[in-house]
């Protein structure tokens, strides 16, 4: 019996609308990973994509359990001497409001060549509103 692997015009991708409002950072971030990437699906591939689109609203209202908004840090390089800044999270949800999601949905995903193709596939909003009505995007519970 052979295995099959399904070709990149068979894969039929769906639209998904998750509503981040007082949800927990790490249960979104896990589910998304997995949608994007296509693990949920019987005909998943590791080295394609298979996975569908996920738009997110209110990124900026995530919830953090125990003290991490105010305790996990964030760091960066400019690539300048003297350039590493760190910032907790609370801080970096001020500046960016969608970044802290996009961080920890980034970092559920393989580091290679497809990390961008699936990122490409992820939308996030800080408010309520999203330019894909068109799309028709299914909710989807967490």
């Amino acid at each position: 019996m052979k295995t099959h692997t399904p070709k990149a015009e068979e894969i039929e991708r769906n639209w998904y609308l998750i509503d981040a409002k007082d949800k927990v950072l790490g249960k979104i971030a896990t589910v998304v990973a997995d949608k994007l990437r296509g693990k949920d699906r019987p005909t998943f591939t590791p080295h394609m994509d298979c996975g569908d689109y996920i738009i997110i609203i209110n990124a900026d209202k995530i919830q953090m359990t125990g003290g991490k908004m105010n305790k996990k840090m964030y760091a960066r390089h400019s690539g300048y001497p003297s350039g590493y800044r760190e910032e907790t999270a609370a801080k970096l949800m001020e500046r960016k409001p969608t970044k802290v999601l996009e961080l920890a949905i980034s970092g559920m995903l393989p580091k290679n060549k497809l990390r961008s193709v699936f990122m490409k596939k992820l939308h996030l909003y800080a408010g309520e509103e999203h330019p894909h009505t068109a799309q028709t995007p299914k909710p989807l519970e967490v």
